[in-house]
């Protein structure tokens, strides 16, 4: 749980924006999540997030008093880009990073909710479907959605994921699913924010890839 914990997202302020600094250090720890979930077939998404966190912190080094929050970025590059806006910049790379951050949100989500396949409880495959099924399915053509069912029979068992996610360390189950759940308090505010963000900004793309 120390891959997590280690590193927490900040408390949203009272009008719920979202600071781009502390979100993207916060963000920059989270693709070795990917990686506690066993399977190579799990790289592409890890190397999608590492890929749209560094196309957002180009964006904000450019001018990061201007760009303090993610709202400003998207509310510069609309003006900027026009007609092309939001299939471009930083704010496409925060479209799909928000994706990315759904499915880990989904995932931990139903495990501390203790969903599981009752006949084979030490399973996560369920904790992955769904999230999968909420963050990412719809956005995802055929082919990659066949490599995601193959992803899931290599998915490792919830007792091994945790250890990962503990950094090796044996943590009783209870214990380190009590720091996920602290874990999601802010983890879920942000990503929520962000997504209520697109959704005022009309923003959000409906393409598969």
């Amino acid at each position: 749980m120390a891959l997590l914990m280690e590193h927490q997202f900040r408390q949203l302020p009272a009008d719920r924006q979202v600071e781009t600094r502390p979100f993207l250090e916060a963000v920059s720890y989270l693709p070795p999540f990917f990686d506690c979930l066993g399977s190579t077939i799990f790289a592409p998404i890890k190397a999608d997030i590492c890929g749209n966190i560094t196309k957002i912190k180009a964006v904000y080094d450019t001018n990061p008093g201007r760009f303090k929050t993610l709202q400003q970025i998207l509310e510069a590059e609309k003006e900027m880009y026009g007609g092309e806006w939001p299939k471009v910049g930083a704010t496409l790379a925060l479209m799909w990073l928000k994706r990315g951050l759904r499915f880990i949100q989904a995932f931990l989500q139903s495990l501390v909710d203790g969903e599981k396949d009752d006949n084979n409880p030490n399973l996560i495959r369920v904790n992955v479907t769904k999230a999968y099924e909420i963050a990412l399915k719809r956005y995802h053509g055929w082919l990659v959605q066949q490599l995601f069912k193959a992803a899931l029979f290599a998915a490792p068992y919830k007792s091994d994921f945790l250890k990962a996610l503990s950094k090796g360390r044996d943590v009783k189950e209870e214990e380190c699913l009590e720091k996920i759940r602290k874990f999601l308090i802010n983890f879920s505010a942000t990503v929520d924010a962000i997504y209520e963000m697109f959704n005022k900004m009309n923003a959000d793309l409906d393409y598969t890839v």
